[in-house]
């Protein structure tokens, strides 16, 4: 049986009525806006005249007469009054205003859910703050908790987000294991997988509890507006920081709290330690500090223990020296870098004494980039060879007078491969993805000021500088431009972020690069050396990688 066509009207003019709809419904709308005045004196009017019956009939009959004429007598002295008609339609209508006004009512208290929560809540505290010999005690079994917490909130689904708690003052408060075991009460009992801060007062012995907000994800790596020497780690919360920055988010410009590591000679902790499990992210913070590195004109060596290729967009950029994931590249690499802070230190050294200033290839910001080099220092063991990380004791120890700044980032489960050098001299510290109290207490030597939860976005986790406090942080998107499977927006501002190549002039010499370790000679003043003909490259094995490193190397 053969279907039958839809009438004209529907079929065609589906658009029309859609639009004669949102026509229709945006009108009431602008009607309803304008006729707000009438409509409320409309329905106070409706409300005195509903009051005036109910008190007439409840006058007794033989009250109605006097009670009428006492109003028509009313009524006369006021229509003869001057100006007595528009007086009395004045206070009609502002009586009638004021009883039709919206009354929406207020909410006093906490709803009977909200009231079994906090009881519920107060009843397991009871065993950690009261003790039998108290003779008045502020927490009991049974007891009233209006008079133990106040200032309290709760989110739609009713769990507390703000709450203000009393306590006794002979609870030792003092002691890290007493806080602990009431922070983790008030983390089970309020609710998990969200992040807590407490903020305990031991003066007025009272304990703050405050749900965090999460913080942004969707901040890409941008310029940001910072000076030489200053480097976004990432964002934080508004009230631990005195500082925000103008940055894009959602194409919008807004101000964030940031974390701002300052370098440079006047450095209190000129290197940093980042630490986390796999897919935390901090690869990517090694990317956002490469490029705000290159943004203020330094010069980067990066050395990639992982072998994944996912700093491979910076190779042969102005400004990067090299990307060595080899041992013998990162032995090479490392062993310049330490002649490097020889020589700048000599070069600064014998400037001082001639009362001249220092040389400006002395004072160009270098920076060392290390991802997971305890994979490095493996290999390097099983083939019997010196350890990269050895050489990294000289600019750690005197990289700061050197201007020349070391970022490592390796993983929890190789900690133990890092030498002494690294912990004592990278005392900015960063952990990131989930991770324990415990392991986020050994890393920054302090524990978190809040609850970590266990599932994080990457580039999430926590960071303190030097003997400062712990701040939670966000690392900026900074996804490896060439992996497809990131956000594109994020890939695309990474790209915009990258420098450019350098462009070779005709008949121009070319370098090779550290694939093995080569004698290293006196470096020229500018941290470029004596390039090797581009016939001498041709006539190289086909094994040796394109240059990628400004070296001087001798026979």
């Amino acid at each position: 049986m053969a279907r039958r066509p839809l009438p004209r009207i529907l079929s065609s003019g589906t658009s029309a009525l859609t639009r004669g709809r949102d026509l229709a419904r945006t009108a009431a709308d602008s009607a309803t806006d304008v006729l707000h005045p009438l409509l409320t004196i409309g329905r106070g009017l409706r409300v005195l005249a509903s009051a005036g019956r109910r008190k007439w009939a409840a006058t007794p009959k033989d009250k109605r007469g006097p009670a009428l004429f006492l109003g028509v007598a009313c009524v006369l002295v006021v229509a003869l009054a001057p100006y007595g008609p528009l007086l009395a339609l004045i206070t009609l209508m502002a009586a009638a205003a004021w009883q039709g006004r919206d009354r929406t009512p207020v909410k006093t208290g906490p709803s009977d859910t909200e009231t079994e929560r906090l009881g519920s809540l107060y009843e397991a505290l009871v065993p950690y703050f009261s003790i039998p010999e108290d003779p008045n005690p502020l927490y009991a079994h049974g007891g009233d908790w209006d008079k133990a917490f106040s200032d309290y909130a709760f989110d739609a689904g009713g769990r507390i987000t703000r709450l203000r708690i009393r306590y006794p003052a002979y609870f030792t408060d003092g002691e890290a294991a007493s806080r602990a075991r009431i922070e983790a009460l008030l983390h089970a009992k309020s609710g998990r997988g969200r992040e807590y801060l407490f903020d305990w007062d031991e003066e007025g012995n009272q304990l703050d509890l405050t749900v965090l907000a999460a913080l942004p994800t969707d901040i890409a790596a941008q310029p940001f507006v910072t000076s030489p020497g200053e480097t976004v780690l990432g964002f934080t919360d508004a009230g631990g920081v005195q500082r925000t920055l103008p940055v894009l988010q959602d194409g919008e410009s807004r101000d964030v709290p940031p974390v701002i590591w300052r370098t440079g000679p006047r450095s209190t902790e000129p290197h940093l330690l980042a630490v986390g499990q796999p897919g935390s992210g901090a690869s990517t913070l090694l990317r956002s500090i490469a490029l705000q590195a290159l943004h203020h004109g330094g010069d980067v060596l990066i050395v990639e223990g992982g072998g994944s290729g996912e700093f491979s967009c910076l190779s042969g950029r102005t400004g990067v020296l090299a990307v060595e994931s080899g041992p013998a590249g990162a032995l090479a690499t490392l062993e310049w870098a330490a002649s490097e802070t020889e020589r700048r230190l000599t070069a600064t050294h014998r400037a001082r004494e001639a009362d001249r200033p220092a040389p400006e290839d002395t004072r160009r910001p270098l920076w060392i980039l290390l991802d997971r080099p305890s994979v490095l220092a493996h290999l390097a063991t099983a083939d019997a060879s010196p350890d990269p990380l050895a050489q990294l004791q000289v600019p750690l120890r005197h990289g700061r007078a050197a201007h020349i700044t070391v970022v490592v980032a390796e993983q929890f489960d190789h900690l133990a491969l890092l030498n002494d050098a690294v912990w004592q001299h990278a005392r900015a510290r960063v952990v990131l993805g989930a991770a324990g109290v415990q392991q986020i207490t050994d890393v920054l030597g302090l524990p978190p000021h809040t609850t970590p939860t266990a599932l994080v976005p990457p580039g999430r986790g926590y960071v303190r500088l030097g003997s400062g406090p712990v701040y939670r942080l966000q690392v900026p998107s900074t996804p490896d431009p060439y992996d497809d499977a990131t956000y594109p927006a994020h890939r695309q501002a990474v790209l915009e972020l990258l420098p450019g190549r350098p462009v070779p002039s005709p008949g121009g010499k070319a370098h090779v690069t550290l694939s093995k370790p080569l004698h290293l000679v006196q470096p020229s003043a500018r941290v470029q050396g004596p390039a090797v003909e581009a016939e001498a490259v041709a006539e190289a094995p086909a094994e040796t990688p394109q240059a990628r490193g400004p070296w001087p190397v001798g026979p």
